[in-house]
């Protein structure tokens, strides 16, 4: 199993707005996220906007690709892009660089 952390930063003047939307993620879109891999998928939000990701998958390559497949992650990906700084085109899903692993402690 895979563990991918990844950072992305949220406007400072959209925080309480990205806060009301994870809390009714559309049915749908948590559907295609556990069909294509994602698990124990959480997103922390800190109060300057740095949003940091984590998630377990088996192939998180093949996750995105599953998701990038669905109709539902286009139509949510593109709601959520005015929420980010920083995107420089890209969608969310695609500036999810993960980070690089130095230490776990099982």
């Amino acid at each position: 199993m895979q563990r991918v952390c990844f950072l992305l930063k949220v406007r400072a003047d959209r925080l309480d707005e990205y806060r009301e939307r994870h809390a009714a993620v559309w049915p749908e879109m948590l559907e295609a996220l556990s069909a294509t891999g994602w698990h124990n998928y959480s997103l922390f939000l800190r109060e300057d906007g740095l949003l940091v990701g984590y998630l377990e998958t088996e192939d998180f390559a093949a996750a995105q690709a599953g998701m990038e497949a669905t109709d539902v992650n286009a139509r949510w990906q593109a709601e959520m892009a005015p929420f980010f700084e920083s995107l420089d085109g890209a969608r969310p899903d695609e500036a999810m660089k993960p980070l690089t692993e130095v230490f776990h402690l099982a």
